[in-house]
């Protein structure tokens, strides 16, 4: 008798205690911390960073409470905002507020979390006696004088601290070139997501069928990702297994699962909720999604988005130079982009256009010509003759 499970054990995002990438701070004053967090910053440009502390003001202070939280927002004239909350710490709702950013810094004289560079200040090595439980991964040591050395609590739990690096509070390139590291090993892989679920209502026929190269145009886009390293997946619509003898069940399923289908559990969403399935089935790489209805893109489009990918924004998308918007449809989603999806989803939105234009993306702009979609019968046909002349 199988054990009836309350929940659904869906995939999860790889999340430390607040964040994908979180760096704990202590053993210091907080406005050393703060200094070298903002110096560090400053030389890490290429990945969006937060700060996560505790604040001192008296306005705030006064404001927490179990049943009450201020959140404060300053808006400053360069599109930045600064955010000040007071409520309980809520590691799933800080998850949902850090997870735009590629690592979070934390001040681990008021927070915990999973990975700590430990300051070897001898005014505080109480402080770190006091906080060896929560020291648990030490990524490395920082001096505030030559000749200090880890405190004796900090050899006895950690018996390799020689192979620990250390490095003096003034070397910042140093410094900052061990964290630029420890950021591009965790940067997601990138998976192809082709988009064959689509009724072709204006074509009169399946357009992932159509036969531009000698193969049903699904085929060759699938291999078109393959080609450049991907392992990629066919976005389809879900099947009706109500419709199906049990016995033929097993044999779908086997089918399905060779071919790399992924069925959309996002209903009657089109392609927005092809993309949130994907998601859902690995919430951990990125998606490089392709339309089949776009037979000009070819080896060097898809090698063109690969190369200029930024990882540290939300998505890294194609547009036409004569046209205002970027396509949705020839686009690199990060795993960013799946909590803003869902939740463009809650306000009532499912076009994924619309969140990517609202969002932090890094833009490729081509030639129209290349990305013009194929819907017609007619267009079909000049743009087979059209292919067949190059």
């Amino acid at each position: 008798m199988s054990k009836h499970k309350k929940h659904t054990n869906l995939e999860r995002r790889n999340n430390a205690t607040f964040a994908t990438n979180e760096l704990v701070f202590l053993g210091t004053k907080c406005g050393v911390i703060a200094d070298l967090v903002h110096k560090v910053s400053e030389k890490i440009a290429n990945f969006k960073l937060a700060y996560f502390d505790a604040s001192h003001a008296k306005s705030l202070d006064s404001a927490r409470d179990d049943n009450y939280r201020l959140s404060e927002y300053v808006f400053h004239h360069e599109g930045n905002v600064q955010i000040s909350t007071s409520g309980n710490i809520n590691k799933f709702q800080q998850r949902l507020d850090f997870a735009q950013f590629d690592c979070v810094f934390i001040n681990g004289n008021h927070y915990t979390g999973s990975k700590q560079v430990v300051f070897l200040d001898i005014e505080k090595e109480a402080s770190i006696n006091k906080r060896i439980d929560q020291i648990s991964e030490i990524e490395f040591f920082i001096k505030l004088s030559k000749d200090v050395a880890p405190f004796q609590s900090i050899k006895d739990k950690f018996p390799n601290w020689k192979e620990i690096p250390q490095y003096e509070l003034s070397e910042i390139e140093k410094i900052t070139n061990h964290i630029s590291g420890l950021l591009e090993k965790t940067i997601p892989n990138v998976k192809g997501l082709v988009l064959v679920g689509g009724k072709s209502t204006r074509m009169g026929a399946d357009k992932s069928q159509l036969n531009y190269f000698g193969k049903p145009q699904k085929e060759h886009v699938k291999e078109l990702l393959e080609n450049n390293n991907l392992e990629t997946f066919y976005s389809v619509r879900p099947f009706d297994y109500a419709q199906v003898d049990k016995k033929e069940i097993d044999v779908i399923s086997s089918t399905a699962e060779k071919s790399q289908e992924i069925p959309d559990v996002f209903l009657n969403l089109g392609p927005f909720g092809g993309i949130c399935s994907a998601f859902q089935k690995d919430p951990n790489s990125a998606w490089l999604v392709m339309a089949t209805d776009v037979p000009f893109v070819d080896e060097d489009v898809i090698q063109l988005l690969l190369k200029n990918r930024n990882p540290s924004k939300v998505a890294t998308a194609i547009k036409g130079k004569g046209k205002e918007f970027v396509e949705p449809l020839i686009t690199i989603y990060e795993p960013k982009a799946y909590p803003i999806l869902l939740q463009y989803l809650a306000q009532g939105y499912s076009c994924p256009r619309k969140m990517l234009i609202n969002s932090y993306v890094e833009i490729i702009e081509i030639e129209d010509a290349l990305i013009r979609n194929i819907n017609t019968p007619l267009a079909f046909k000049e743009a087979l003759n059209e292919l067949n002349k190059l």
